[in-house]
């Protein structure tokens, strides 16, 4: 049984900083990527940032105000969130993938207030 889960969502003003955890437990292997994703209600859900083999890209929207960083050996993955804005509100996703599997977390909420 494999978990990740996300942690640091909460309300932030605009122009604030949000700091989002991922940790997986239950793992006995290593994930090769692990990303960040988000996603608004009645929205498909969006990239926001992926890291591989220390290689990181990001949405445009987030570009230069987001940084995701990944410890492959505790299969943990941060994302850094500065300058945030209203429209980096939703539901963010911490991804870890192994060859052709993916695991999800549970998302946390973000909410940036204007």
């Amino acid at each position: 049984q494999v978990q990740l889960v996300e942690s640091g969502g909460g309300l932030v003003q605009a122009g604030g900083s949000l700091r989002l955890s991922c940790a997986a437990s239950g793992s006995i292997f290593r994930f090769n990527v692990m990303g960040w994703y988000r996603q608004a209600p009645g929205k498909r859900r969006e990239l926001v940032g992926i890291i591989n083999a220390g290689i990181t890209n990001y949405a445009d929207s987030v570009k230069g105000r987001f940084t995701i960083s990944m410890d492959n050996a505790k299969n943990t993955a941060d994302l850094q969130m500065n300058s945030l804005k209203p429209e980096d509100t939703g539901v963010y996703y911490c991804c870890g993938g192994i060859f052709s599997d993916e695991y999800w977390g549970q998302g946390t909420q973000v909410t940036v207030s204007s």
